[in-house]
């Protein structure tokens, strides 16, 4: 069996999930902002909201395609998967340890 980290497949790269995580953040960071702090202005907290659900689906299902792919790992699948859904935050941190720990100065394959 081909071992972790491995190359991306066609569109599916660690780079690639990588910053799709970091926009999914920022677009929930967003939302909790105009949920909470700007007074729930309509029609952009519903556009937020609906991104977001959105993303959470993508990127739930493009990490589990990930992870059997090996070119991320359980953990990280595991983290955008169940944890995604309540705050994003989580799977963009794992990306960043995950960079951290597989390739001190240097990118992953699939960049």
């Amino acid at each position: 069996m081909t071992s972790y980290p491995r190359e991306g497949v066609g569109p599916l790269t660690f780079t690639r999930l990588k910053w799709t995580s970091f926009t999914h953040s920022c677009i929930y960071a967003a939302l909790l902002l105009c949920a909470f702090a700007a007074g729930k202005p309509e029609p952009l907290t519903f556009a937020l909201g609906l991104s977001h659900g959105l993303l959470w689906i993508f990127m739930s299902l493009a990490c589990i395609a990930a992870a059997r792919l090996r070119i991320v790992s359980l953990k990280l699948a595991v983290a955008v998967a169940v944890l995604g859904g309540i705050a994003p935050f989580f799977g963009s941190y794992q990306f960043a340890r995950e960079q951290r720990e597989h390739s001190p100065g240097a990118q992953l394959p699939g960049s």
